[in-house]
């Protein structure tokens, strides 16, 4: 070859290389798959002078036309459109590419389809196949009526092909459903699988499956849980003795509290005065006895002794009411409930419930068990408790008994279980709540990954039946 031929070869593989990374960047640019796909195939037709060009891709078993030249729109159920599809799937099944009228000295080919289409449509037909990753996922197919296609067009088209096959494999991939995607994968998976190279891999995963198998029957601790919440063992509400007002709180809800101690006071105002009086009539009906005693007029004497022992017991009436005005702590413990500074001055009536004392570091927990897991719950089975005010630490409790009344709240219907809390108290308070965990023996992991399931469809078809 001279110089002269030299410079020509070099510029025209420059200009074809340069075509391809023009037609690369031209996949690229768009951002779906079905545009890229139409401007490959408009690109290729005015480069090598077609008279159509159209992208297939492998949907199932066969090929699909996906894109045409020049055309914005098209139906793939034309006549034409599945001539062409035939033709991309005679390549496909040959993994090779197909030309007609074929290049002299090539290896021959079954080329039925394309020569229906030379029959029809065109005078010339060339497919290549489009391969990602060495597994063909599409084909284009070349026509036109001038000429036969050279070897340097053919493997133009490969080249082509190559280099925009990936891209559009990303693109499709990119615009498919996540099922679509994990039945690809796992197909591709079964594929390897099945390979005599994936041999190894069998006899891991059978193995691994019969692990998982014989470990879903292998008993194990069983735990029920549910919110809980702590209430102290006994309760003892502080009522108004008598209608009032409101004059003095000593303790808030959290304040730690002695036997005796003054937690509130009444206003005992009216009380003074009525004691002022009550001292006076007992005096006046006193001395009025003691001057009948002293004339030995015995009917006065009795009537003013029956009047003076009713004062008497007037003003005792008082004394007490004076006494029960300072509201006392009846033992030590922790004052749960009742903001009184909230409502100094405010009137009270008699009975009204002003304090809510509980003893303090004795509890009782309270287990919410969903009426599904009650059935399972019985005394004496021990469990651990956590408390959102101290995550940090468990608390290990007895069932006590579990109480059988159900009690429907939030949305759902629950059965509350006693518990007895061994812990010393020091960090806990009356209204924590927190996730209880009652041991409810052993079961298998399939029994434990399924009985709500299998309850659920007891009951469905319970429902159904009936």
């Amino acid at each position: 070859m001279g110089a002269m031929g030299t410079e020509a070869f070099a510029s025209g593989a420059a200009a074809g290389a340069a075509d391809l990374l023009r037609m690369q960047t031209t996949v690229l640019w768009h951002r779906g798959f079905a545009q890229a796909a139409a401007a490959l195939a408009t690109a290729l037709c005015d480069r090598l002078s077609c008279d159509r060009v159209a992208v297939g891709w492998i949907q199932g078993d066969c090929s699909a036309v996906v894109a045409l030249s020049h055309a914005a729109d098209f139906d793939p159920r034309q006549a034409v459109s599945e001539r062409i599809a035939a033709a991309m799937d005679e390549a496909l099944e040959q993994a090779s590419s197909v030309i007609l009228p074929p290049r002299e000295g090539a290896v021959p080919q079954v080329s039925l389809a394309h020569a229906e289409l030379v029959g029809t449509d065109a005078q010339a037909v060339c497919t290549v196949l489009l391969v990602d990753a060495g597994k063909p996922v599409g084909a284009l197919t070349l026509e036109r009526a001038l000429a036969r296609f050279t070897a340097a067009e053919s493997d133009f088209c490969e080249d082509a092909a190559a280099l925009v096959a990936p891209i559009l494999s990303l693109k499709h991939r990119a615009e498919r459903g996540w099922t679509a995607s994990t039945a690809d994968a796992m197909r591709d998976l079964w594929t390897k699988l099945a390979s005599p190279e994936g041999r190894r891999a069998r006899l891991w995963l059978g193995g691994a499956g019969v692990t998982a198998a014989l470990l879903l029957f292998v008993p194990v601790p069983y735990y029920i849980a549910a919110p809980a919440r702590l209430e102290g063992s006994v309760q003892r509400v502080v009522v108004a003795p008598v209608d009032g007002f409101l004059e003095q709180v000593n303790v808030r809800p959290g304040d730690l509290v002695k036997s005796g101690q003054i937690l509130a006071e009444l206003a005992t105002q009216d009380l003074q005065t009525e004691r002022l009086k009550r001292r006076s009539e007992l005096a006046q009906h006193e001395n009025v006895y003691k001057a009948a005693l002293a004339r030995a007029d015995r009917t006065q004497l009795v009537i003013n002794q029956a009047r003076a022992a009713e004062a008497q017991a007037q003003l005792q009436l008082v004394e007490n009411q004076l006494q029960r005005a300072q509201l006392r702590a009846p033992f030590d413990g922790i004052v749960i409930k009742g903001d009184l500074p909230q409502q100094l001055g405010a009137p009270v009536q008699r009975g009204e419930v002003l304090l809510t004392l509980a003893p303090d570091a004795r509890y009782r927990l309270i287990i919410e068990v969903d009426e599904r897991d009650v059935g399972l719950v019985a005394t004496g089975l021990q469990g651990r408790l956590a408390l959102a005010a101290v995550p940090e630490a468990l608390f290990d409790f007895n069932v006590v008994r579990p109480l059988p009344v159900a009690v429907a709240a939030d949305g759902r219907n629950f059965f509350e279980v006693e518990g007895a809390l061994e812990a010393d108290g020091t960090a806990l308070r009356p209204g924590m709540r927190g996730v209880a965990k009652i041991g409810a023996g052993r079961r298998p992991l399939a029994w434990i990954a399924t009985h709500r399931i299998l309850e659920w469809l007891r009951l469905a078809a319970w429902s159904v039946g009936a």
